[in-house]
């Protein structure tokens, strides 16, 4: 049978249209001749009627760029007359209610750039089939809802591809003749065709064991590339702590009796929870302090643990739909932010993660793209892979656990398991077992998952002294997002104290409540559009303290004067509280030098803030440099209308200045101290919170401009014997036209030009340099010899940065920037689709600046909306900017 053209077409899907599949898969015998220039997949399904699932006879099949070779149902060749392919679905006639079908397909995974499906990578075959990859590789009833028993055999040349991995358990192995040989792999756990998994390569293996709370002894393997063994050990050691924090917290064992991780250099995303059998990019698999910073230490053992939470919420239990992804990936996000903070600081961690979401997931909130956590519609399910259905996503699940308290979400987790076990749900499934459990009623919580947007709290609080009682009034303000106008009011859980004239915590009566019993701090459960709250026995005017521990995903509009929040940014006990009243008034400085011009930005009380904090030993010092860090461009960008990137610039440039400037000698005196506290090869919490803040000084240092402080940057980018000292030398030079960056710059790209990982930070350095001339550069380095459009990872490192990490440069006023962007999404939507499309959301955001900016970014989405073949991922976003 001929090659036939099946490319997906753009066709909105929408919830309200689900239905239950007709037909259900029981078992897939997949089979895979693996040969060059052609690959033939020979897939057996055992399957039947729904009983839910109607009375329609014609069962519906996706596939994607195969050619179709044959089909056999029950036994008997299937004519051309008997099934028809249109676009990328294959229809079956008149399949009986219990079926054998034998589909067999070619496909040429050499030629596959999309990374989706089975495609190679530097020589080894392996596989991405979520969100619907699997189509890629035979026809198949590609939904999540469709849960079958895998069986799995690859054959390949035994010299070129020893190593032959699916999902499950290794059942058989032997010799195919002709120096070919074979493999037989069976998964006993129903699951959907996107967790099916395959490999086949020249790899070395790291083995270990863990032994389950049970007593069960799980075998754990780590795949890489020859030469890349003695890189592996913190990726095992993550995915060992993580195995038992899953067992202490959550009860929750591994149940297969062997559990593999393959790197692959050419990957779309950062991992995959394959069952049994995760396939992760290699940049969060290979670390040592040489050639991996702190923070792609604490990267790759979150991205580890993420995937192995992923065995039990989003394998075990998975998703109904796609519409349903936030039902297992916020919820494991939680889970691996929750390990995060066990294994470190969870103060510094859960200031990691407001700041990720006020950078990244309010501005998706507030643009043309916004979404809610459940979507209602979507034309390409990768575009939705967002911060919103991840980080938004956990943020809701952990206002239902602050609403339930620890016991009674365990408990709700429990049920949950109970309930849906081998189970594809929808995230109502979840809620409900959470209100069973608990006996509380989520009914207006469920709003979260259905209206999009970042919801602003403005709350304001007086005091009457005769009455000795405080008021705080809270109003809820629900702007409108695309094709949500009016919203209904949210449950949102406010956290917070009041804190007397010395930062004392006070006791918190509601009225009506006893006062012995009064807490120090509490959750109000804000319900209405208005709501008032009155506090009695508040002797002293008290300063609140608000959002506590991020305690919901809003913006809080406090209403306190710039006085209060440097009182709290000296005062508050709790971390987020204290960093965020630091993060405000910080804002309100920036901005107001920003429209002024003024030159002098800092207040001569921050000054005095950061002084303290520079000659605090009591301050974790991971938290201290969170303290001192300024609010990104970005996220002022956010707080200005219409934003202008080169007044931001200049006064945050202009602050670390003045930071530099004001505390040299303090922050001297503290770089020496940090310099000498720990060994470069120490990765525990404390050495790399050190580092963390000695980095912090550093930057500071060079942006106050002398030369002494250039030199002992280019001292250490010299003198590192780590990644984490070397990166952070040439960060505090990179924003400074001198010949210390020139040299430490070109030092850097010869010592490591042939580490593919390594070579992308300098890649990235280039990008995210704000001195002019570097879209210059960034264009020429397009051309560089290691530079490749077909490595995700470079074309992240490279273009994504300039877009992402620069946004001087890239929203040049001559436009210059936002052309660049365009050119490059229209090449790669050729080549890898959802590469181009992660690209597209900074041309959306064209309504934040002033009106040259917003006309030439729309002409850049215009000119790519024209593009003969647009893939429907970058359709999809171009549209929905223009909108």
């Amino acid at each position: 049978m001929e090659r036939v053209d099946n490319a997906p077409r753009a066709k909105v899907k929408n919830l309200a249209d689900y239905t239950p599949p007709t037909f259900l898969i029981d078992t897939v015998d997949l089979d895979f001749d693996l040969r060059d220039g052609e690959t033939i997949v020979t897939a057996v399904l055992k399957g039947r009627r729904n009983p839910g699932g109607g009375s329609a006879g014609t069962l519906e099949l996706d596939g994607q760029d195969l050619r179709l070779v044959s089909l056999t149902l029950n036994g008997v060749s299937v004519g051309a007359d008997g099934y028809e392919i249109a676009g990328d679905r294959l229809s079956l006639k008149a399949v009986p209610d219990a079926f054998t079908l034998e589909v067999v397909t070619a496909i040429v995974p050499e030629k596959n750039t999309a990374l989706e499906g089975l495609y190679m990578s530097e020589g080894m075959y392996c596989t991405q089939c979520e969100a619907e990859g699997f189509r890629r590789i035979t026809y198949f009833p590609d939904r999540p809802d469709v849960m079958a028993v895998y069986t799995t055999r690859l054959e390949a040349d035994a010299a070129r591809f020893p190593v032959l991995l699916s999902n499950g358990n290794l059942t058989e192995t032997g010799d195919a003749g002709e120096g070919r040989h074979f493999a037989v792999w069976h998964d006993p756990f129903p699951k959907p065709s996107y967790l099916f998994a395959a490999v086949a390569g020249d790899l070395a293996c790291i083995s270990d064991s863990f032994r389950t709370t049970s007593g069960r002894d799980v075998a754990l393997r780590i795949y890489v590339e020859h030469g890349n063994e003695h890189l592996c050990a913190h990726t095992m050691d993550s995915l060992k702590r993580s195995m038992r924090w899953d067992e202490d917290v959550f009860g929750l064992e591994y149940d297969l009796d062997l559990f593999m991780i393959v790197a692959v250099g050419h990957f779309n995303m950062g991992a995959m929870e394959n069952k049994g059998l995760n396939i992760f990019n290699s940049k969060f698999v290979l670390a040592d302090p040489e050639t991996a910073t702190d923070g792609d230490y604490e990267r790759l053992e979150g991205i580890v643990a993420h995937e192995y939470f992923h065995n039990w919420t989003g394998n075990r239990v998975t998703c109904r739909d796609w519409f349903q992804l936030s039902l297992k990936e916020g919820l494991t996000v939680f889970r691996d932010q929750e390990f995060t903070s066990d294994m470190h600081s969870r103060g510094v961690k859960r200031v990691a993660d407001a700041r990720l979401l006020r950078a990244a997931q309010f501005p998706e909130d507030s643009g043309p793209t916004a979404h809610p956590i459940r979507p209602e519609s979507y034309v390409e399910i990768n575009n939705f892979y967002t911060v919103t259905i991840y980080e938004k996503g956990a943020e809701v699940i952990r206002m239902i656990y602050n609403l339930l308290g620890a016991e009674s979400f365990r408990q709700g987790m429990d049920l949950y398991f109970e309930r849906h076990d081998g189970q594809a749900v929808r995230c109502e499934d979840f809620v409900a077992a959470m209100e069973d459990a608990s006996g509380v009623d989520l009914g207006q919580f469920r709003l979260w998952y259905s209206q999009s947007g970042t919801p602003e709290l403005e709350v304001s609080l007086s005091h009457d002294a005769s009455a000795k009682t405080a008021t705080l009034k809270v109003r809820q303000i629900l702007p409108p997002t695309p094709g949500q106008r009016d919203k209904k009011p949210m449950l949102i859980p406010l956290s917070m104290a009041l804190l007397d004239p010395a930062g004392r915590e006070m006791p918190l009566q509601l009225r009506g409540e006893n006062a012995e019993t009064a807490p120090a701090s509490r959750v109000l459960s804000v319900i209405e559009q208005e709501q008032e709250f009155v506090f009695e026995n508040v002797e002293t005017p008290p300063i609140p303290s608000l959002l506590r521990g991020f305690s919901a995903p809003v913006k809080l509009h406090s209403g306190l004067s710039g006085d209060e929040e440097r009182f709290l940014f000296q005062h508050d006990s709790d971390p987020f509280a204290r960093w965020d009243a630091g993060q405000s008034y910080l804002t309100r400085m920036l901005l107001s030098a920003a429209m002024d011009g003024r030159e002098t930005v800092l207040e001569a009380t921050f000054h005095d803030a950061v002084a303290e904090i520079l000659r605090d030993p009591s301050l974790e010092p991971a938290f201290a440099a969170e303290l001192l860090t300024l609010p990104g461009e970005s996220v002022l960008a956010e707080s200005m209308r219409p934003a202008d990137p080169d007044a931001i610039h200049r006064v945050r440039r202009a602050a670390r200045k003045e930071i530099g400037l004001k505390h040299a000698d303090a922050l001297q005196a503290l770089y020496e101290r940090l310099a000498k506290a720990y060994a470069a090869d120490d990765m525990s919490t404390a050495a790399m919170g050190s580092r963390a803040l000695k980095a912090l000084v550093l930057g500071y240092l060079v942006a106050g401009g002398e030369a002494d402080a250039r030199a002992l940057a280019a001292r250490q980018a010299s003198e590192a014997v780590s990644m984490t000292e070397s990166m952070a030398a040439l960060q505090a030079l990179n924003g400074t036209d001198c010949p210390e960056r020139t040299a430490a710059l070109a030092a850097f790209h010869d010592r490591w030009e042939n580490a593919p990982l390594v070579l992308d930070k300098w890649f990235s350095l280039r990008a995210m340099s704000s001195l002019p001339g570097t879209l210059s550069e960034v264009e020429a380095l397009l051309q560089h010899p290691k530079f490749d459009f077909g490595t995700p990872n470079r074309v992240r490192a490279l273009i994504g940065a300039f877009v992402s990490g620069n946004p001087v440069q890239f929203h040049a006023a001559d436009g210059s920037g936002y052309s660049f962007l365009a050119d490059q999404i229209i090449k790669l939507d050729g080549l890898n689709p959802q590469i181009a499309a992660r690209l597209v959301a900074p041309l959306t955001r064209w309504k934040k600046y002033d009106e040259a900016r917003q006309r030439m970014m729309r002409e850049c989405l215009e000119r790519i909306l024209r593009q003969p073949g647009l893939s429907p991922d970058v359709t999809e976003l171009v549209t929905k900017g223009l909108g």
